[in-house]
């Protein structure tokens, strides 16, 4: 089995550890069964701190190709990636192409592959939040339409999938390999000094991030959320390794009173109530600083999930649920962009009230594994 494996983004990244060191040891006790791969970085995440800290920190491999697409609009990053997928594939004449999510790099990757007549795995398929508002809906829903093995987090994921007529078939339960993430890297995370460096104590401050375009680029929604964060960092230290769209919003639409960028490699204490700013943060350094905060308060879907796998409270800034298994297990709290909601549930954790999480099925750290597994058995 000759595979092309696509990634393009930090998300992108963080599952890809797993599935690569599940690829290794695989080959290790296969002898001829072999899943030979060729790694793909589409540069749609180019920033060190974003992607480059991935092979900087020696998580993965160097790629074997970079497609260097960069930033652009939806179609310039979707076509510049399939201009050059296109080339890749048609050289390498893979057996498989493996992708992973929901951004533009795995929505190109899986058209070219799809009209070259090669298999398409598709890693965390069947998300939906049913509104094409979202350009990764548009992305979900299309590559999970033209793949051929769809790798779901959970049940709900392939529910969703067979309502929309996917045969079963082609449907794989095997579950967040975003938990093989994390419980393999968490104890090497806790080596990092972030947090000393900062002097933070642990469950003693909060971590926000925020950069869904829905949020940061309507200057009305920002100025909302922005007061509600202030109104809930005068209770907390609150630190926000803020995104280059968030910035740019900020600046522009004047929002950036009081507030001052921290710079982590330098030591300092700011142990005390306030909203801190500070650069992106790698990938080890961000796992240690959520795993340690006692709230997070978010617009990602994948730190929905990710704060339910490491049992931290969660306030999403999101109107509709990707994880609704985060929500009904685990400890996330959806609240849109209602600044009263925000505050009033930030304020309960606060005060303490918060249940501990019942870890979703096979959200073990053994997903990775179980893809492999499928994968080799239909290679024969």
């Amino acid at each position: 089995m000759n595979a092309v494996i696509v990634a393009g983004t930090r998300p992108n990244f963080v599952k890809l550890v797993p599935l690569i060191r599940a690829i290794d040891a695989h080959n290790i006790g296969h002898g001829t069964r072999r899943i030979e791969y060729t790694l793909i970085h589409t540069g749609q995440h180019y920033d060190i701190q974003l992607s480059g800290v991935f092979f900087q920190d020696k998580l993965l491999p160097q790629p074997d190709i970079f497609l260097g697409v960069g930033s652009g609009t939806h179609a310039e990053q979707t076509g510049k990636a399939m201009i050059e997928m296109e080339r890749v594939l048609l050289e390498k004449k893979p057996d498989l192409v493996v992708v992973i999510g929901d951004v533009n790099s795995t929505l190109a990757a899986s058209l070219v592959a799809v009209k070259l007549h090669i298999p398409i795995a598709h890693i965390e398929a069947g998300l939906r939040v049913y509104n094409f508002v979202h350009p990764e809906e548009v992305n979900r829903l299309l590559t999970d339409t033209i793949s051929t093995y769809l790798f779901t987090p959970s049940r709900s994921a392939s529910n969703n999938l067979i309502k929309e007529g996917i045969p079963e078939s082609r449907i794989f339960f095997v579950g967040n390999i975003l938990a093989d993430s994390i419980y393999s890297q968490i104890g090497i995370a806790s080596q990092r000094p972030i947090l000393s460096n900062l002097g933070l104590n642990k469950k003693q401050y909060a971590v926000l991030t925020m950069h869904r375009p829905s949020n940061v680029n309507n200057e009305e929604t920002l100025f909302r959320l922005i007061n509600a964060i202030k109104r809930i960092a005068e209770r907390i230290p609150m630190i926000y390794p803020i995104h280059p769209r968030s910035r740019k919003s900020l600046k522009q639409f004047g929002l950036e009173s009081g507030l001052s960028l921290i710079d982590i490699n330098q030591k300092q204490s700011i142990n005390k109530p306030g909203l801190y700013i500070i650069e992106p943060l790698g990938y080890l350094d961000f796992l240690q600083m959520e795993s340690n905060a006692k709230i997070v308060i978010t617009d990602s879907g994948g730190l929905q999930a990710e704060t339910t796998i490491l049992n931290i409270p969660c306030i999403t800034l999101m109107e509709e649920d990707l994880w609704p298994i985060t929500s009904s297990q685990g400890t996330n709290i959806l609240v849109g962009t209602d600044p009263e909601k925000m505050v009033k549930e930030s304020f309960k954790i606060l005060d303490g009230t918060h249940q501990d999480v019942i870890q979703p099925e096979f959200w073990d750290g053994k997903t990775a594994e179980r893809i492999v597994a499928v994968i080799d058995k239909y290679s024969i």
